[in-house]
């Protein structure tokens, strides 16, 4: 049971990368990005189309990962030019049909077929008190809370970081006072691809790997932020992981397993459920 749970931590940590970067956006640009993880995928394509024409694995990585921050910062750009002082609707609106785009797009230059991506490391185990760890596990629950608390140690102890969280709150102030407003969301937005685009990497050797499959990973994403409360990047990485964790186990029980991949909406239906009856309660006080 502990090792069907642990080789849950890959697509956990996918989630959890994905989770962040739809956290960020959200309190730092005040959008709810449905295409980020549409981003991440072109990225990851690009990645392992690189790799079978014979590109190095770690140069069409980074080549990869590149163009993911690429596509996310030029929509960035789109969005501060465009869209600056709209509500937060119209902009998370913005961002779905620019996922539908960029999977007509795709599916004209990648097509919808399964890929095989190469493991990101080696297929190495440990086994501890019975237990058997996998490297990749272990090495993406580390990649997924480090880059969290980096994120989360920049925000608040830098410049910069207090500059930016001002400007999510006061943008127009923001800018009055000096602030460089523009450059500072397309900023956002190129590292919250570049985090997307290493979800998928993460996340596709272990499971089918078709454009449609890789870009519909920002449902788990999004149950993953929603139980942050689209803040906490903390509570977004360890719901990621659970998901992951949860989906890995319900391969065990045949009645269930069917069902797993529906797993992050049934998340995302009793979070808001709970919310809305905790609503109630605090009307009727």
């Amino acid at each position: 049971m502990i090792d069907a749970a642990l080789s849950g931590l890959p697509s956990g940590a996918a989630y959890a990368l994905l989770g962040v970067a739809v956290v960020l956006l959200y309190r730092m640009a005040g959008v709810l990005n449905f295409s980020i993880a549409v981003f991440g995928a072109f990225g990851a394509f690009i990645m392992v189309s690189l790799f079978e024409r014979g590109l190095p694995f770690g140069l069409a990585i980074a080549v990869g990962v590149l163009a993911g921050l690429a596509l996310s910062a030029a929509m960035g750009a789109v969005m501060a030019a465009l869209f600056p002082d709209t509500d937060p609707i119209t902009r998370s609106v913005v961002t779905i049909g620019m996922a539908i785009s960029l999977f007509a797009v795709a599916f004209r230059i990648f097509g919808d077929r399964p890929r095989s991506f190469p493991p990101l490391f080696p297929s190495v185990s440990y086994t501890v008190s019975g237990v058997s760890l996998k490297l990749s596990g272990m090495v993406a629950l580390g990649l997924a809370s480090v880059l969290a608390f980096a994120i989360w140690l920049f925000l608040r102890r830098t410049r910069i970081g207090v500059q930016v969280a001002a400007m999510s709150t006061r943008s127009t102030t923001a800018e009055l006072l000096g602030i460089p407003v523009r450059s500072y969301t397309v900023a956002i937005w190129a590292l919250a691809g570049a985090i997307a685009t290493m979800a998928p990497i993460l996340a596709a050797p272990t499971r089918q790997a078709d454009f449609t499959s890789l870009g519909l990973l920002v449902v788990p994403a999004l149950a993953a932020a929603l139980l942050g409360s689209f803040h906490s990047l903390g509570l977004t990485v360890v719901a990621g992981l659970g998901i992951g964790v949860l989906e890995a186990m319900a391969v065990r029980w045949p009645a269930v397993s069917t069902w797993r991949t529906t797993l992050p909406f049934f998340v995302i239906l009793v979070v808001l459920l709970w919310r809305q009856r905790g609503e109630v309660w605090d009307e009727a006080r």
